[in-house]
């Protein structure tokens, strides 16, 4: 896979799960707390994975995400390293019922979705894909205003406070909601 073809994924989401309209962030606000207080977590413990390794960490997670709705393979290694490979774990813990195991119990043993169905993981899908796409526009706007580090310099600002530990957190979007 070349550098063009990894950068198209958010695009193809888009395209496929569509996007949050300037203005309607609010009604998302759980979604993106929970991912963003969990990349925010991760960044405090290893700065290296910076807001240049999120952007790549985001594409990496919405691939795993395509690949889990379609079935399809994608050669990612030759984009994969440590800063944003944890910063992709931190985001898929976020929801992402095949990455976190309680998430995993709670809707097998709490709903009746199927987790082999296709139209089923993307609507579970849909809520983080959205949230997702966003934070790659924020770590875009923030990245031109302040740097290499600018998405989670403005982070810090606007909610690290609230962001304590360095447990994972995580959000069930479940379809429909």
């Amino acid at each position: 896979m070349q550098q063009y073809q990894f950068e198209k994924i958010y695009s193809q989401m888009e395209k496929d799960f569509g996007k949050i309209r300037r203005g309607e962030e609010d009604v998302h606000t759980m979604m993106f707390f929970t991912i963003e207080s969990n990349l925010l977590k991760i960044h405090r413990q290893y700065p290296s994975s910076n807001s240049r390794r999120l952007k790549e960490a985001i594409a990496l997670a919405l691939f795993t995400i395509k690949s889990r709705c379609t079935n399809e393979t994608f050669a990612l290694d030759a984009f994969r390293s440590e800063d944003n490979e944890r910063l992709e774990q931190a985001i898929l813990m976020a929801f992402d019922p095949f990455t976190n195991k309680e998430i995993h119990s709670f809707i097998e043993d709490e709903t009746d979705l199927d987790l082999t169905d296709p139209d089923t993981l993307h609507d579970l899908y849909t809520e983080p894909v959205l949230c997702l796409l966003r934070i790659r526009e924020s770590v875009e706007t923030w990245e031109k205003k302040m740097g290499s580090n600018g998405y989670f310099e403005f982070s810090e600002s606007y909610m690290g406070p609230q962001v304590d530990g360095d447990e994972m957190t995580y959000t069930v979007a479940m379809p429909g909601d």
